[in-house]
């Protein structure tokens, strides 16, 4: 007997629109974003082609009911009949699909339907959650209950980046598929994850490549993602093997037109043909070669890491100087100019995001992580939660390891790829304390450890206070002995330092010293601190500003570049110091966005420039 499967999700009805290939209609906003006058007519784009089919769910029901599984669509009467998708009486949504060349661009509605949910008459042997689902915490909790009571119904969850799922509504699921189907990399799945790239699909320590070739137009991403998700889970529903199944998949989704699939039979005769393959990989080396990878990016020569991650009271200290409501939308709006800026991607490697800002939307109605990615630079988070005092004692240590890996776990797949947490030391005539540096730098390493865990590169930053009143001597002293038990507490945690970044104070005198440090002595001092207690395999090393002044913190990074060459990259990842030019410039007004972006521009340019380590003092 065929399973029954039980089909979550939404019917659109999406139309194509196949645009001429003129591009000179495209006008570019004071954003840099660049727009298309949609009026259609005669002295702007035309279209001349217009294909309208049913997509979302009722792909994947063609699909599983071609491979005789029996499936319906939660809610609806649609029914695949002879070839034919039925769809009368079933709410569709529609949407619009702009090609151009091998470009595809959805116009969505602007909000999304939930998806219908009833618990079913008859159980059924899976429940299949499509990638057009749209799933509240009330719906994963309505669907959780009815598990609870069905223990032999099983779960399938498609989850797309393109699609409307809000990946932390619907963790609860998540936990308990059977079967994962993602276009996303995703962490503390169930064994069973299937992973579907642009060109390749792998399972099982297995892999198959895939083309759409000329179809890429109109058969868009999203349908393949269905295509491909409803193939591989109908032939495993099916008892197929996993890498006949990936082939099934591959076979459907190159031979598949819009609203046409193809039936098991013929599939089945075509993945006979030896030109399909299964190629075996292993999948902890390519997650530590990715790893790694994302740590030479974020290290690439000549550029640094800016550092957008002000927590709540930070940024609300800097709003206050200069009389800028607190709020969210100011927040937002002043992170934004900082991302929009021209030419970003020419002086950073990486940004890291405060939880808010990760969650907060571009101009351009991407979230910010996802408009940073598109400009080739790599997203990151702070996840450290601040300062907690010591019991009976003014000293500090940092939280936040509590839920820790769930939260990383979600970061990954909100597209963050790597993570900051910074311990702080002050001195004083009874500070850094030995307890204070120890527990420091073991929680720094746990942290290492659940980054590296979650894929994720760890930055870690055990800072020296600059703001105190203490000789370079004395920087000297208590730096080199918070970065060997840092370096010793990474080594007991196993860390791969390829995989590793240190983010540190310069060695200097504090802030309120009679004597400050000049930028020779900066240059030199640090450089003998970090070559005697950082090990040469460590990836990289990048500068904290500390609260120097702008001039103060390029004219030391320019002196400590002198001193290389060093074993690791070193460059710099500041806050204050690229940004408050802009902030001056901004004033919370955004009609002085513009004159803000060329005033972090020029930081940008100039610490880029002291990273060549030329005439220091």
């Amino acid at each position: 007997m065929q399973p029954n499967v039980l089909i979550i999700g939404n019917v659109t009805k999406d139309v194509y629109l196949r645009l001429d290939n003129r591009s000179n209609n495209f006008e570019e906003d004071s954003h840099h974003v660049k727009w298309l006058d949609l009026a259609f007519n005669g002295s702007t784009h035309e279209y001349f082609r217009r294909v309208s089919v049913y997509g979302g769910a009722s792909i994947s029901l063609e699909v599983l009911t071609r491979f005789g599984l029996n499936a319906s669509i939660s809610g609806t009467p649609a029914t695949f009949l002879d070839g034919q998708f039925i769809a009368k009486d079933v709410k569709t949504t529609y949407r619009y699909i702009l090609c151009q060349d091998d470009n595809a661009v959805y116009l969505n509605p602007s909000e999304a339907t939930e998806s219908t949910w009833s618990a079913p008459t008859k159980r059924p042997d899976w429940i299949y959650i499509d990638a057009s689902a749209v799933i509240n915490q009330r719906l994963a909790g309505e669907i959780g209950a009815y598990l609870d009571l069905n223990n032999e119904t099983r779960l399938c969850l498609v989850i797309s980046k393109d699609g409307e799922q809000d990946i932390a509504k619907i963790i609860p699921l998540l936990k308990r598929a059977n079967l994962v189907i993602s276009d996303r990399e995703l962490k503390n799945t169930p064994d069973n994850f299937i992973l579907v790239r642009d060109n390749y699909i792998e399972y099982d320590g297995q892999r198959v490549f895939w083309s759409l070739n000329d179809k890429k137009d109109l058969f868009t991403k999203l349908s393949s993602l269905l295509t491909i998700a409803a193939s591989v889970f109908g032939a495993l529903a099916l008892g197929k093997d996993s890498g006949e199944a990936l082939l099934l998949a591959r076979a459907n989704v190159e031979k598949s037109s819009l609203n046409n699939t193809t039936n098991l039979a013929n599939l089945e005769r075509e993945i006979a043909d030896d030109y399909y393959r299964v190629e075996r990989f292993d999948k902890a080396e390519e997650a530590a070669s990715e790893i790694e990878q994302n740590t030479k990016k974020l290290l690439a020569e000549g550029k640094g890491i800016l550092a957008a991650d002000e927590s709540g009271g930070s940024i609300h200290k800097k709003f206050e100087t200069m009389n800028i409501p607190d709020d969210e939308q100011h927040r937002r709006d002043y992170r934004n100019i900082f991302f929009t800026t021209p030419d970003l991607s020419k002086y950073v490697n990486g940004i890291i995001l405060f939880d808010e800002t990760a969650r907060q939307t571009a101009d351009d109605g991407k979230t910010f992580v996802e408009f940073i990615k598109d400009q080739g630079i790599i997203p990151g988070i702070k996840v450290d939660q601040g300062l907690e005092s010591f019991k009976d004692s003014d000293e500090k240590f940092t939280k936040g390891l509590a839920g820790l890996p769930e939260r990383l776990t979600e970061y990954y797949n909100m597209g963050a790829r790597f993570a900051k947490w910074r311990a702080a030391f002050e001195v004083t005539d009874h500070s850094p304390s030995e307890n204070a540096i120890q527990t420091n730098c073991e929680i720094l390493a746990q942290y290492a450890h659940d980054c590296q865990t979650a894929n994720i590169v760890p930055i870690v930053e055990p800072e020296l206070v600059y703001d105190g009143d203490y000789p370079i001597e004395l920087s000297v002293e208590y730096t080199g002995k918070i970065l060997d038990r840092l370096f010793a507490e990474l080594a007991q945690k196993q860390i791969n330092l390829k995989a590793c970044i240190l983010k540190t104070n310069m060695v200097l005198a504090g802030k309120k010293y009679k004597e400050q440090t000049s930028p020779a002595d900066v240059g030199r001092y640090t450089a003998q601190v970090l070559r005697q207690h950082v090990p040469d395999e460590l990836a990289g090393i990048v500068f904290l500003s500390g609260g120097q002044t702008v001039e103060q913190a390029t004219d030391n990074l320019r002196a400590i570049m002198s001193n290389a060459p060093f074993p690791w990259t070193v460059t710099f990842s500041y806050a204050r110091a690229l940004q408050d030019p802009a902030l001056n410039a901004w004033k919370g007004d955004n009609a002085n966005a513009d004159r803000a972006r060329q005033a972090f521009k020029e930081r940008l340019i100039a610490n880029c420039d002291a990273l060549k380590g030329e005439n220091a003092d």
